[in-house]
């Protein structure tokens, strides 16, 4: 079984449901896009919601897909930077629960947060203090941890740090491994394009990108932007929410239609999740409709819950769900 390594920003969720825009005007953040924040700015609006329900759960995008991975019984290891204190602990914690081989870095910074808003319609708006994982170095990725693994999975959220994500990707190139990234934010995509556009041509094997992300990068849209990425990367995935997703491996394209879901809850990580099941299908030997349908269905059974992972029980069934496909 071919091995998958994740490395990406270690963080806790901080879920917040809002009725409407109120409480992002009164922040100034931006709907449904994602601001990079510092410890200030991290207090103020921890001050604001801390009267408001939370739910509290490790995440970070990377390391959410190496989560699935290991769920759905692929080995799984994740790189990332944790701060020596107790949302650290309970990051390292959960690795070992679920299976997910941890090679995590300790600094004295805190732990990092990502705070969500969850509007009604399950749109997501993210204010993220990065902590202890703005601080991982080139120099603290090991190339020994890499030599044992086939792909490595990066989120786009490392964009941010140039120079460790070109290592990364240099390192790995190096080592023999596919590279899979996933863009994960248009503003990122935005402001690093000609960045971006050199990882992806020199580097990237499969890319994932939403719809917004993909146009950010392309600026077409959908079927036309999907065409795109592939002049980049063997593999592109575009996402395209409630209408499914497109997949070009090659010259082929392969339309997967949605899972619809009746009573959308919450779409944190509903892409992650996706990751984790194309992932698993790709290096399992699956088709890219079959590999697409895994994904789909994992993104769909996860937006009916809040946070960024599946519950036990719906891991049961999806387990059962993958082989049948």
């Amino acid at each position: 079984m071919k091995k998958i390594l994740g490395i990406g920003n270690a963080l806790v969720d901080i879920l917040v449901h809002i009725d409407n825009d109120k409480i992002l005007n009164r922040l100034g953040l931006q709907k449904g896009g994602m601001e990079m924040i510092d410890a200030q700015r991290k207090r103020e609006i921890l001050e604001v919601i801390a009267e408001m329900p939370q739910t509290i759960a490790t995440g970070g995008s990377t390391s959410n897909t190496i989560h699935g991975l290991a769920r759905l019984g692929s080995v799984a290891g994740y790189i990332g930077k944790v701060g020596n204190d107790d949302l650290g602990h309970r990051f390292r914690e959960e690795c070992d629960r679920f299976g997910v081989i941890p090679h995590l870095i300790e600094s004295k910074e805190d732990t990092g947060v990502a705070i969500t808003f969850i509007s009604p319609n399950a749109e997501r708006t993210f204010a993220t203090y990065l902590g202890a994982a703005a601080t991982m170095q080139p120099a603290q990725v090991d190339t020994k941890i890499l030599e044992n693994y086939d792909i490595i999975h990066i989120e786009g959220y490392l964009i941010f740090n140039h120079d460790l994500i070109l290592d990364v990707c240099q390192k790995a190139k190096a080592c023999g491994l596919q590279i899979s990234m996933d863009m994960a934010s248009y503003n990122l995509i935005e402001s690093n394009l000609d960045f971006v556009k050199m990882l992806l041509r020199d580097y990237v094997d499969i890319i994932f990108a939403n719809e917004e992300e993909a146009k950010a990068f392309t600026g077409v849209d959908n079927v036309e932007a999907l065409r795109v990425l592939a002049e980049y990367c063997p593999i592109a995935i575009v996402k395209v929410g409630k209408d499914g997703s497109y997949i070009q491996m090659g010259r082929e394209v392969t339309v997967v239609s949605p899972v619809v879901v009746d009573n959308p809850v919450d779409t944190t990580g509903a892409g992650d999740i996706y990751a984790s099941g194309f992932l698993y299908g790709l290096v399992n030997g699956y088709d890219a409709l079959k590999s697409g349908k895994l994904a789909s269905y994992l993104a769909a059974r996860l937006i009916g819950h809040v946070g960024a992972k599946l519950p036990d029980d719906e891991w049961v069934e999806a387990n059962k769900q993958r082989q049948q496909l």
